[in-house]
């Protein structure tokens, strides 16, 4: 499971805005930012993780990859 707080990331990456997207893209080490974090709070019901995860960020970068 990739989670952040037991929330699968294949449940809510979908559903977030580009602008968030963004956000976590431009610093996939860094800490989530209160917006994102806010974003993804509404789309699971509760608090989330300051960072994402190892697994959280390797499938973030599946999602970028061109698909032929």
């Amino acid at each position: 499971m990739n989670d952040t707080l037991g929330h699968e990331i294949e449940r809510w990456w979908p559903h977030l805005s580009i602008e968030a997207k963004h956000r976590l893209l431009n610093d996939l080490d860094g800490e989530i930012d209160p917006a994102t974090a806010s974003e993804i709070e509404a789309l699971v019901g509760s608090p989330v993780d300051t960072s994402l995860s190892p697994a959280e960020r390797d499938f973030i970068r599946t999602q970028m990859e061109a698909v032929d």
